[in-house]
């Protein structure tokens, strides 16, 4: 087997599940997603009961945190739009924390792959082996399906408040001359977003799994511990400025224009 880090920008496919392949990031995501549900099914019943655990007051406590945090973006729209940025943060931080547990990225499976010849008699497997589990937010079709949902909310919630006329007036504003050209640029500029969210989310997270894996490789383990520690830290930051932006875009979409 090969000593060597393993290190690919594209997730490892591990399987087919009903002619849908699975790869190792996707099958992080799923775990975290249960994960998501069952402390969300814990919290709805734990809040019906008169006697209470410690952790859900912990839980209770980060959602009245982040429900002021995100009050002072939005103002008075926080009762609808809550829902929407207090999802993005929480699964995107359990994503980009759930990448540095211990065991993901380190234990490996072996898979086949096939190696196809003009000649199907030809035709043979070649076994190589890849990590189980990946962290979620370094596939990039992952922050780009967030990036893309944080844009389509950002459109649906200025239509909703302004109007679908009252919001395409914003980009195309046949006036004058200089607001038809402005109104283009922010046409160009909403576009954009998909790519600064997308992109922003990966590279920071991948370049973290990166630093650990050659830092875990080259060094003894508790050398890295200061760097798994950043890490976690950029998990949480990154979590923050990706819902945050989320925010101040929908409040920037929703208000009028003067």
């Amino acid at each position: 087997m090969n000593k060597s880090p393993h290190i690919s920008i594209k997730p490892d496919h591990l399987f087919d599940f009903f002619a849908f392949p699975v790869t190792n990031s996707y099958l992080a995501a799923v775990i975290v997603i249960i994960l998501f549900f069952f402390i969300a099914i814990y919290y709805s019943e734990e809040i019906k009961k008169t006697k209470r655990v410690n952790f859900f007051y912990l839980i209770q406590f980060s959602l009245k945190s982040m429900y002021n945090f995100f009050q002072n973006a939005v103002g008075e729209k926080i009762g609808s739009l809550f829902s929407l940025l207090g999802s993005l943060f929480i699964y995107i931080l359990l994503l980009n924390w759930f990448g540095l547990l211990p065991g993901v990225g380190s234990i490996l499976v072996q898979v086949a792959e096939a190696r196809y010849s003009p000649l199907p008699s030809e035709t043979e497997l070649k076994y190589h082996f890849v990590p189980l589990l990946r962290g979620n937010t370094t596939d990039l079709n992952t922050t780009l399906a967030l990036a893309l949902v944080a844009f389509f909310s950002i459109q649906y919630f200025g239509a909703r408040e302004l109007g679908l006329m009252g919001y395409l007036r914003k980009f195309f504003n046949f006036s004058n001359p200089i607001s038809l050209f402005t109104g283009l640029l922010e046409v160009v500029s909403e576009f954009s977003k998909v790519l600064s969210f997308s992109f922003r989310l990966f590279g920071n997270i991948f370049a973290g799994e990166v630093l650990l894996t050659i830092i875990a490789f080259l060094m003894p383990i508790l050398a890295s511990f200061p760097f798994l520690l950043l890490e976690t830290f950029v998990g949480l930051i990154q979590a923050v400025v990706f819902s945050m932006l989320t925010a101040v875009f929908i409040s920037n979409a929703t208000a009028k224009s003067h």
